[in-house]
């Protein structure tokens, strides 16, 4: 008998390390959701998905699925939110911030850096070079040309005359500029989102993140928002999930948006009940502040579950599986 209950006992906790070892390797995947998988801010990123996607589908890690795909975005011309491109600030200068998380929290931030076409580039290399999270300024290209990295114009002409345009009054308003814009029939930034945010689950279970933008468009000199700033633009926890925040950044840095949407998983929710319990919290903070203004959020746990919600409508995300790529409207606090 004795025998019998030794054996038993082995086999069972032998099943119980093996089962843990495929777990740990992503071997067993939960049926609510689809892995790997990358989801962005804004429909028009898919282009951005599908670069990260050639990663992730040939087996690749997830931070490197996301600092290849936010390259697509800060590299194009049209898109006056990201990169070369973006629109200046009021002194007409594009300034650019950017941060990126794997799925050991290491994380690398660059932010106010100037003449930088990729500056997700430079974030990782702050990552994986320095003992330091965040560099910003002078030091943070002083960092880039010391790590091989060229300074070049990132002002195009179509910004350049757009910013000339916003100089004729210089009226300063988040929700009016997109206005300004459509004005102009140019492609620019809806609701002044000013940002990609990017999520990945790899084929091995792990998280990651990365967010780079120009920020506000004729934003004050110096003006930081909540993109770089880990926690707030960006977080990832890869026991629990990840979040990434696209909007008004201020607001996003009041209640540090993107932890407290995984913090909200931690406690149980589904990454969209998440979404919209920060969006509920902007709101019971800031009241009518915010009534105008544009927040939204997206989120993946670790299960592969995803969703997002918003301020206002008009916010949407892309998504990425092996079953194809799709676009998502949010659901929103104010219709």
């Amino acid at each position: 008998m004795s025998n019998r209950r030794d054996f038993l006992k082995t086999t069972t906790f032998s099943s119980f390390f093996l089962f843990l070892s495929q777990y740990q390797k992503g071997c067993f995947k939960d049926s609510s959701g689809i892995f790997p998988l990358v989801i962005s801010t804004w429909g028009a990123n898919q282009k951005a998905n599908a670069e990260a996607w050639k990663i992730l589908s040939n087996g690749g890690r997830a931070v490197d699925a996301v600092e290849k795909g936010v390259q697509i975005p800060e590299a194009d011309p049209l898109d006056q939110s990201v990169g070369f491109g973006g629109l200046p600030d009021r002194d007409g200068k594009v300034t650019l911030d950017a941060c990126i998380m794997d799925e050991n929290a290491n994380c690398g931030s660059v932010m106010f850096l100037e003449g930088v076409k990729h500056p997700i580039q430079v974030a990782r290399k702050v990552m994986e070079k320095t003992p330091h999270i965040h560099l910003a300024g002078e030091g943070a290209l002083q960092f880039a040309l010391e790590n091989g990295f060229k300074v070049e114009n990132l002002l195009t002409a179509a910004s350049e005359k757009t910013w000339q345009e916003w100089l004729k009054h210089s009226e300063y308003d988040p929700m009016t500029i997109p206005k300004l814009l459509e004005k102009q029939s140019k492609r620019g930034q809806q609701d002044n989102h000013d940002t990609i945010g990017m999520l990945a689950i790899d084929t091995n279970g792990n998280l990651s993140g990365a967010c780079t933008t120009s920020g506000m468009a004729f934003k004050m000199r110096g003006r930081v928002g909540d993109s770089p700033i880990i926690g707030a633009g960006l977080f990832v926890d890869n026991e629990i999930g990840a979040a990434t925040a696209s909007g008004v950044g201020e607001e996003i840095l009041r209640i540090c948006g993107s932890h407290t949407v995984v913090e909200l998983m931690r406690q149980g929710l589904h990454p969209l009940e998440a979404c919209k319990k920060a969006v509920e919290r902007i709101v019971n903070k800031r009241t009518n502040a915010v009534k105008d203004l544009q927040v939204g959020f997206i989120a993946v746990n670790k299960k592969g579950e995803y969703g997002g919600y918003s301020l206002q409508t008009g916010f949407s995300y892309a998504i990425q599986t092996k079953d194809g790529s799709k676009i998502i409207n949010t659901e929103s606090k104010f219709n």
